[in-house]
């Protein structure tokens, strides 16, 4: 019997978090206390704020419906390490999709995961690899955490920062957003030492300790932190004029591309075209190209065009050198059952 009411209700909450109804003896049952206490009980989760629905009936049910806002969840151990675990493998590889707020999200589990689980969680990240990691640059889940954290409580942070050129220095900025561009993180924020804006590579940053110390938003000179990495870049890099032509709808080439990369314009009911600065290197251009799923032609840059071309003559190479091997085993099959 469970006497102590905040951890009945919690036990109740964990309950009804399943996805069915639960009949209010059966509940009873499970809590060892009365149907009456039961609905008070549930009165509780509703002033909380807990989208509690009702049935009637011979033996009337409950169960947790979609409310207008996400009330706190409950989660046993092997819920939150499966979460744990994927936002982590997520995060440490930059996977398109995988913001800030999924960023956010992982450190406030972190936070709060007892040591047991997460010594589970870091023993299942390093004994795991990702099937597609893509080939950008793997960050420590830990360190956009911490970036997060200080990103959503506004307070400084302090980090050691590696620039391309391989000079090392110590930063003190007021961080603002952190950005995925499907490949990398970024870190817009305001550094101290040189009174400006910057962009850091998140995966160039090593250290970063949350200084505690609290600070008051700037203004961003753009509207947003994606628009103004998207300038940062084409200042700092190569840019080039992407054209594109799809043989799909806008709408369905739309919704697997890249914000960054745009907005396809239709030609008809079955293509489209995409016009785009981009700054990315034009062999990764062309692998986020062939992942959409849709046969495209590369109209400008003639280097694109290329890079393209090599990567299907690459393609082709390795399915023709899958087929002798896959011809070759089943050959050796069956001459092994004729002997």
């Amino acid at each position: 019997m469970t006497t102590d009411t905040p951890a009945r209700l919690l036990t109740l909450l964990s309950l009804l978090q399943t996805p069915r109804e639960w009949p209010g003896g059966e509940l009873a049952e499970r809590l060892g206390v009365s149907r009456r206490t039961i609905r008070r009980d549930i009165d509780r989760l509703r002033e909380l704020g807990y989208p509690v629905q009702a049935t009637f009936g011979a033996d009337g049910g409950y169960r947790l419906v979609a409310g207008k806002a996400l009330p706190p969840l409950v989660l046993d151990d092997e819920e939150a390490v499966a979460i744990a675990v994927g936002l982590r493998a997520g995060a440490g590889h930059a996977l398109e999709g995988v913001d800030e707020a999924s960023v956010r999200a992982l450190a406030k589990l972190e936070q709060v995961l007892p040591g047991r689980l997460r010594h589970r969680v870091s023993t299942l990240q390093a004994a795991t690899t990702p099937l597609t990691s893509g080939d950008g640059p793997s960050i420590a889940p830990e360190t956009l955490t911490v970036m997060a954290s200080t990103v959503a409580g506004r307070e400084r942070l302090r980090f050691a920062y590696r620039a391309a050129d391989g000079t090392e220095s110590r930063r003190v900025t007021e961080p603002y957003r952190l950005v995925s561009t499907g490949r990398r993180w970024y870190l817009v924020a305001y550094d101290l030492d040189r009174a400006d804006w910057r962009t850091f590579r998140v995966d160039r940053v090593s250290e970063p300790f949350a200084t505690g110390a609290r600070f008051a938003p700037r203004e961003l000179p753009t509207g947003s932190a994606a628009e103004y990495l998207r300038r940062s870049m084409n200042r700092t890099q190569e840019s080039y004029e992407l054209v594109v032509t799809f043989a799909a709808p806008a709408g369905v080439v739309a919704a697997r591309l890249p914000g960054w990369l745009g907005t396809p314009e239709p030609l008809d009911e079955r293509s489209c075209r995409l016009r785009a600065t981009v700054s990315d290197a034009k062999d990764w251009t062309a692998v986020r190209l062939a992942m959409l799923g849709h046969d495209f032609t590369v109209q400008e840059p003639p280097e694109l065009v290329e890079e393209v071309r090599k990567l299907g003559e690459r393609l082709t190479r390795a399915a023709g050198q899958a087929d002798r091997v896959d011809r070759a085993g089943t050959a050796g099959r069956a001459g092994g059952a004729g002997r």
